[in-house]
């Protein structure tokens, strides 16, 4: 937790004193804070969403015409739940930082946009309540606390609209992750057999809601 604190704070420092440099073009950073719901696409499990947070810090500058660019990263923590045997649910957390680097097409200008690019993804293993470690998972003879080493570096896709004036915007959006982040977890054929010797597969899906303040 320490560690990813740092790299937040380090990347929140990056992005004022670029805005700074660049208060000529008309950057304006913006911190912004909200929910998201997230879930576990094409995996090996029965899954269901969970409510986590996210809340960062963004510099918004113009491109070309109606066209702008954010640099962005979020402190992020996403949740979702696993089925077990005897349906009872393994509520995991997954916590880390967000880099993005969109581009931002303005319908209308300071008011109504659309923004999509790339965002690199730093986290750490999932987490869950000690008493659920020893749970075995439906469908696999896996217990909940062997799959938490995840991948530690991933991409995602996203997608959003933001909507309101130059000091207070909200903002809609949707992220996938386009790697495999039980990518790890091919590596060990132990955890292949009490899987039914099946690949992992996870690709995190992100719906979330946020208020930018613009500064």
């Amino acid at each position: 937790m320490k560690k990813y604190f740092l790299i937040f704070t380090f990347l929140i420092v990056n992005s004022i004193t670029f805005a700074q440099y660049n208060s000529r073009d008309g950057n304006r950073i913006g911190i912004s804070g909200g929910i998201n719901q997230s879930s576990l696409l094409g995996s090996n499990f029965t899954v269901k969403p969970g409510n986590g947070y996210a809340g960062g810090l963004s510099v918004r500058g113009n491109y070309y015409n109606d066209w702008s660019m954010i640099y962005g990263m979020q402190f992020f923590i996403n949740k979702f739940s696993l089925e077990s045997t005897y349906k009872q649910d393994v509520e995991y957390s997954l916590i880390g930082v967000q880099v993005r680097l969109l581009m931002s097409y303005n319908i209308i200008q300071d008011h109504i946009s659309v923004d999509f690019g790339p965002v690199l993804q730093l986290n750490g293993k999932m987490t869950l309540k000690s008493e659920d470690e020893s749970k075995t998972l439906l469908g696999t003879q896996l217990k909940a606390g062997q799959i938490v080493d995840v991948s530690k570096v991933n991409g995602n896709a996203y997608l959003g609209i933001s909507a309101g004036s130059k000091v207070v915007r909200a903002l809609i959006f949707y992220q996938y992750g386009f790697t495999n982040i039980f990518g790890n977890l091919n590596n060990e054929d132990a955890l292949s057999v009490l899987n039914g010797n099946n690949s992992f597969k996870g690709h995190i899906g992100s719906l979330g809601g946020q208020v930018i303040f613009n500064l």
